[in-house]
């Protein structure tokens, strides 16, 4: 960021954090399906191998691909969220610094202050 006003910085700081949280937040939902999925998966090769769920392939196609793509979502939104989380660290502490940086004034009339009649 250059030069501008501090507070034009804070106030694309803050958007950012937002959109990271956000980014954050549906990386754990993902995260959740993922793990939904390698379970489903992990049940469904118990019952091929147990000859529960039957004989034909597609049980044993089915697990495969819930464990697979479980394992893959999952590692993919786990880094993907501790990005996120770091990038959303490194500019809380550099809005921090500039909210630092502004001279704040107190501003007479405020709810604190009573005016008489």
């Amino acid at each position: 960021m250059t030069d501008a006003d501090p507070r034009e910085q804070i106030a694309l700081l803050e958007a950012r954090i937002e959109a990271l949280a956000e980014t954050i937040e549906h990386c754990q939902k993902l995260i959740l399906v993922s793990k939904i999925a390698m379970a489903v998966g992990a049940l469904l090769l118990a019952g091929f191998a147990v000859g529960v769920v039957g004989s034909s392939p597609m049980p044993l196609l089915l697990a495969i691909i819930g464990i697979l793509g479980g394992v893959v979502v999952f590692g993919s939104n786990t880094s993907t969220a501790k990005s996120a989380m770091a990038d959303m660290k490194a500019a809380e502490s550099h809005r921090a610094e500039l909210i630092g940086m502004i001279e704040l004034q107190v501003v007479d009339g405020g709810a604190g202050t009573r005016l008489l009649h």
